[in-house]
């Protein structure tokens, strides 16, 4: 495969590797409500997407009794509240380093509000490793898709690719104009990625060789 020059990466559960730390949060909520909780990995893949308001309205929250806004600070509070013992993927540092080495222009695209997610990176110390890093103003995490064509605008790549672990990562790429490859250790199932069309990965440690790294 031809080299890249420009890598759009989306952040959560793609370089970081928080989606255990999610479905904890999540079902504190939904207990507290007296809902069924996501007990399973896959049971969390299988309501898991975008946007995550109809996520919250297929696990059961009602927003007839609680508007979404406020289950959403609710979360993001409970997210953010010790979230310093997730980490990022295994593989992911070096080839942050490989690809920064071999000249590839670098960025973070996430659809988490731009404050909650630089603090979220600053303790891994791998700002270094991006030009830009790109989140929303708010914590509704609807889409990504107007910073990325900001973003693509401003840059004019020669060649990108987004990598991501969501069927709405695709929908981002498709978006933008750009190749998509989807880590399948992340938000979403194996299964669900492959249905969407794009490349699809079972984890980082793939990546090089699709990369030429």
């Amino acid at each position: 495969m031809q080299k890249y020059t420009n890598i759009i990466w989306d952040w959560n559960g793609t370089l970081l590797d928080d989606v255990a730390w999610c479905i904890t949060r999540i079902n504190i909520m939904l207990k507290k409500r007296s809902l069924p909780t996501l007990d399973t990995v896959e049971a969390y893949h299988n309501v898991f997407g975008f946007p995550i308001k109809d996520y919250y309205r297929i696990v059961g929250f009602d927003f007839e009794k609680e508007p979404f806004e406020l289950l959403a600070v609710e979360y993001i509070e409970l997210y953010h509240n010790g979230n310093e013992c997730v980490s990022m993927f295994s593989d992911a540092r070096e080839i942050l380093r490989k690809l920064q080495t071999d000249g590839v222009h670098q960025i973070v695209l996430s659809a988490s509000e731009l404050g909650n997610l630089i603090c979220q990176m600053k303790p891994f110390g791998i700002a270094e490793f991006f030009d830009e890093t790109l989140g929303i103003s708010d914590i509704y995490a609807a889409s990504k898709v107007d910073l990325g064509k900001a973003y693509i605008q401003r840059a004019q790549p020669e060649r990108a690719v987004l990598i991501g672990d969501t069927t709405h990562d695709k929908e981002v790429a498709d978006a933008l104009g750009v190749d998509c490859v989807l880590i399948a250790n992340g938000h979403q199932s194996k299964n669900a990625l492959i249905s969407c069309g794009a490349v699809v990965l079972d984890c980082l440690a793939d990546l090089p060789r699709i990369l030429n790294v």
